[in-house]
């Protein structure tokens, strides 16, 4: 897919393009970033693409003719334009992978005190990522590129995707590394029980109660299914399960000792 971003501060993506997932990703032609300054675009003939509100108010308002010939001279036939606006739907996972299949996304970025309103009439979507002020959209453009451009087959493995958090509604499972042992925590020895099953299932438990804890938001919309409502109640009980006991008694030869 190829991801046009419109902004007046193209030097901000530099690092963001020549960087880890996103430099490996481009180079293996994954996708495209094409970051045009909407500074090109201007008629101005100071060169300037923002003016004093009309009306008065402070701060400076971006002109409307520059970001729109902007948007004409690089968008295609099927692109799909979003404005990073805090009119718009909060940013999620769900909207991340609907992105993913598109063919060709252009994101504006705002700048200064805003942008002059007409230029909401050229585009497809608003789009926020919370309830906070940033100085421009530069910062989101890249939050969406990277969400999206991740999802993309060939971008990272497979099942790097599968169990991250927000699959599902739910918050990842707690992962460790080795030492087993560091600063008195332990890894719980489930993990090296060698019992793919029996970790499979607890991981599935510290993803429902680490989401009830953190995230009640995301848990109520969850359908819960008997095995995980059973997990729960295992949980309330403060008590290791039969099926876990079982898990680690037959993988003590796997289990690390302390």
């Amino acid at each position: 897919m190829n991801i046009t971003i419109l902004t007046l501060f193209p030097e901000m993506f530099e690092g963001f393009k020549t960087n880890s997932i996103m430099k490996r990703a481009l180079g293996k032609g994954v996708a495209t970033i094409n970051v045009v300054n909407i500074r090109d675009y201007t008629k101005d003939k100071y060169g300037r693409t923002d003016t004093p509100p009309i009306g008065g108010g402070a701060g400076l308002i971006e002109k409307c003719q520059p970001i729109v010939d902007a948007l004409k001279a690089n968008k295609k036939e099927g692109s799909h334009v979003i404005l990073m606006s805090p009119r718009g739907e909060t940013y999620s996972q769900k909207k991340a992978e609907s992105y993913a299949k598109l063919d060709d996304l252009i994101i504006i970025c705002g700048h200064y005190e805003g942008i002059d309103e007409r230029v909401n009439s050229y585009v497809d979507e608003l789009i926020s990522i919370g309830d906070y002020v940033l100085t421009g959209g530069e910062i989101p453009a890249m939050g969406i590129a990277d969400s999206v451009i991740r999802l993309l087959d060939g971008a990272i493995t497979a099942d790097s995707l599968k169990d991250e958090s927000f699959n599902n509604d739910l918050l990842e499972y707690p992962q460790y590394t080795e030492p087993y042992e560091y600063d008195g925590q332990m890894v719980p020895d489930i993990l090296y029980s060698g019992n793919h099953t029996a970790i499979d299932k607890w991981r599935r438990k510290q993803s429902l109660l680490l989401t009830k804890k953190h995230r009640p938001d995301l848990f109520e919309k969850l359908t819960l299914s008997k095995a995980d409502l059973k997990l729960l109640k295992e949980a309330e009980i403060d008590e290791t399960p039969k099926w876990e006991l079982d898990a680690l008694e037959k993988g003590k030869k796997f289990i690390h000792n302390s």
